[in-house]
């Protein structure tokens, strides 16, 4: 078949597939995936981290050690999507009743609203300990009304709060190899689970004496086909000396845990999933039977995850290569339960948390563990200046992405001191000198170590003589500490303003001036028309016209200049700083040099890792740019949100995806297609990418959202259809927009 003819045939696939995905044969307006507290699965029962075949309403009197999902809230709050044959489809009101036991303790009666979504419970108060059932229907603004979901069921925690955020158990999930050969000269099974991913070792074996000792290795790197017993950095590697009992045994390794990563600042493993390592290998040395695959069982632990909340597919087989790379991360590095900054310490960190955070929305429908691992960190802050500001990012995205204020509200003075404005000077900018850094501010950030700025990581040493700040030039008032605060400062107004506090918002609007009027005066260097690292100093890095970049101090007038700089820098950051190159450049619609770096395959890229061995991102980009690293760290997965948020363009346009933005950038991609969860329901687009002659939108929406769409614009004169209709349309820089389009599927083009 001529491979152009076979691309469109898949694309139009892709299509059909969309649009039939969503309709799905739906004849009437109904709701599914009702959710607690964003938990779609609150009544979920687990037994020793596995799904137990029990129903949470039969386990009061059973004398088994399960794990619940508890909601420890007074007052829970209430979710669903909701699905119809019909376009445009909006809710006018709902119905909640919960139960416990036969007996309503709310039906809320029929509620004029269009929220779908943190429906706080308002009934007779909650009792501890205690299972609850609650259904939903819903009126749709024709008047058309749905039939009770079925119920769902959750159960309250042993002490309610005001305020407490949920998340589930650990799971665990059998693998066995995908591969297990016999090495017949070093009398060695070799087994290959496909992917790293962290767990604990199952072994079925059968011996005809007591006694016979046999070797077992587990490793996440192989040399010269047998696993690598010295890797480099922190790259695992154990072995376990395992004495055998006559007949059949099954035998569970006990897993040597790493001092480092026990320590009081790491997050330990709960007792009943028992301690973990990352490996993809085993080695069984000296065993005198035969073994198959079902002998040999990976114990694989993870936060409860969906494969199927997110899809991603494109005509460039590196970039799906770097998307599935990215979205394993995020599953696999879940694996205590909060963001953590991979196996050496296992400690979280508020960059950790933002590029995991900014991922999980991309590729999954579960939002309890970014809030519940940001909120860690506003109670117990990391040292780095910039990162204490991020938490202040990080609540936005939450709030964007769920639409709950209440974690903005509990929080808001805590993140009032996250900005650090008491480092600011009269031009409202931060000094940072260490005699600034005072028990004071740490006490007021919660900081449990002493502050001090960062910019990237590795910072030169006797150890990382290059590092991966790009030579930057440290000084007191440093550009992008400044840049952050900028960035916190200009959250911080709209956070004010949604929780209604207006004294403060107008404070932070005036900062907000002042701290970018200063930033402009201090770092700007006219000569050159970039920004430079700090006050005393000419150098211009990456870093500081990155951030000034992505974090919008760079006016429109300069941002070819910036722009061209950046480009001429390359990939002169770490994995953390990718994140927010990428940013300002597909922010600057330069998606052409954005997918050039996605996709590029030197010792600084994705495809790197991928050459590498590693199924997960790594620390750092290679070996020789940080020489502890490990494999298994997800602050390296930034492409499973920029793919989402900038190449797809699907963003929420107000909080909780009630109007979505889908603002495509395709560069030289031929087609791509992507399913992306939201709390209310999935959304698709898909595109097919004909340039410079045509370009073909196909988006599916869920049910009482809107949308705002945007088209490239091509070369020439434009036209633009929607569902086969010539629309105008506005022009919007390089984009032609389309405002307020409703639920359900459809088709836009434009072409020249």
């Amino acid at each position: 078949m001529n491979p152009k003819i076979y691309i469109t045939h898949i694309f139009c696939c892709l299509v059909l597939m969309l649009s039939s995905s969503l309709t799905n044969a739906i004849d009437e307006l109904s709701v599914h995936d009702l959710h607690v507290n964003f938990l779609l699965y609150p009544d979920n029962v687990f037994l020793n981290g596995y799904l137990a075949d029990v129903q949470i309403q039969q386990t009061p009197g059973r004398n088994e050690p399960f794990q619940f999902v508890e909601i420890s809230q007074k007052k829970p709050f209430f979710g669903w999507k909701i699905s119809s044959s019909k376009e445009n489809t909006f809710q006018a009101a709902y119905q909640v009743i919960v139960n416990k036991e036969n007996e309503v303790t709310w039906d809320s009666g029929k509620v004029a609203s269009d929220n779908s979504s943190n429906i706080y419970y308002q009934g007779r108060t909650l009792e501890a300990s205690s299972i609850y059932s609650w259904k939903v229907k819903i009126w749709d603004v024709d008047g058309n009304e749905s039939d009770f979901s079925t119920s769902q069921y959750f159960k309250t925690g042993a002490i309610l709060k005001d305020y407490a955020t949920s998340k589930y158990p650990l799971q665990k999930t059998d693998y066995f190899p995908s591969t297990l050969e016999y090495l017949k000269k070093e009398n060695i099974f070799f087994a290959d689970f496909g992917k790293d991913a962290f767990g604990r070792l199952r072994l079925s074996l059968h011996s005809k004496d007591n006694n016979k000792v046999i070797t077992v290795n587990v490793g996440e790197s192989i040399t010269n086909g047998r696993i690598n017993k010295s890797p480099p950095g922190t790259i695992r590697f154990s072995s376990y000396s395992l004495k055998l009992k006559r007949g059949w045994n099954t035998y569970s390794i006990t897993i040597k845990p790493d001092q480092l990563n026990i320590s009081s600042s790491s997050i330990l493993m709960p007792a009943h999933i028992g301690e973990v390592t990352p490996f993809r290998y085993v080695e069984i040395e000296n065993y005198p039977e035969q073994i198959n695959k079902e002998q040999i069982i990976r114990e694989t632990v993870n936060y409860p995850f969906d494969d199927m909340d997110s899809d991603f597919s494109s005509s460039d087989d590196v970039l799906n290569q770097v998307w599935e790379l990215s979205k394993y991360s995020i599953k696999a590095t879940s694996f205590t339960g909060m963001y953590i900054d991979g196996d050496r310490e296992r400690v979280p960190y508020e960059a950790d948390t933002l590029i995991n955070q900014l991922g999980q929305y991309s590729i999954s429908n579960e939002l309890g563990l970014p809030r519940y691992s940001h909120e860690f960190l506003v109670r117990k802050a990391t040292w780095p200046t910039e990162w204490i500001m991020q938490s202040i990012l990080i609540a936005w995205n939450d709030y964007l992405y769920t639409g709950n204020k209440q974690s903005l509200e509990n929080f808001y003075e805590n993140l009032k001191n996250k900005s650090l404005i008491s480092l600011a000077d009269k031009d409202g900018l931060l000094n940072t000198k260490k005699n600034n850094m005072t028990n004071a501010l740490m006490l007021s950030v919660n900081a449990q170590w002493p502050i001090g700025d960062l910019v990237d990581w590795p910072q030169p040493s006797d150890t990382h003589k290059i590092g991966e700040t790009d030579g930057f030039v440290f000084s007191e008032k440093n550009a992008v500490i400044n840049a952050y605060h900028y960035k916190a400062i200009s959250l911080l107004k709209e956070i004010a303003k949604v929780l209604g506090q207006k004294d403060d918002y107008d404070i932070f609007s005036q900062r907000q001036e002042l701290v970018k009027k200063g930033y402009r005066k201090l770092f700007f260097n006219p000569s050159t028309g970039l920004y430079v690292d700090g006050i005393g100093t000419q150098h211009s890095s990456l870093h500081t016209n990155m951030f000034a970049l992505a974090f919008g101090l760079v006016p429109d007038s300069d941002k070819e200049k910036v722009l061209g700089f950046i480009r001429s820098r390359g990939m002169a950051c770490s994995v953390y700083g990718a994140q927010f190159l990428l940013e300002a450049i597909y922010d600057a619609n330069d998606s052409t040099y954005g997918k050039q770096l996605l996709t590029k395959t030197d010792n600084r890229s994705w495809y790197n890792m991928i050459k590498l061995g590693s199924t997960i991102t790594m620390e750092a980009w290679d070996n020789e740019f940080k020489a502890n690293l490990d494999w298994n760290h997800a602050w390296g997965a930034a492409p499973a949100n920029i793919i989402a948020r900038k190449i797809m363009g699907i963003e929420p346009l107000e909080p909780g995806f009630k109007k979505i933005r889908i603002k495509p950038q395709p560069a030289d991609l031929k087609y791509a297609r992507m399913k992306h969860p939201s709390i209310r329901g999935d959304i698709y687009v898909a595109f097919e990418n004909k340039s410079p002659n045509k370009f073909v939108l196909n988006i599916s929406i869920p049910g009482n959202t809107s949308a705002k769409v945007y088209l490239p614009k091509l070369s020439g004169e434009n036209r633009a259809y929607q569902n086969g209709n010539e629309i105008k349309g506005v022009l919007d820089g390089s984009f032609i927009s389309i405002d307020n389009v409703g639920s359900g599927s459809h088709t836009f083009e434009v072409t020249h």
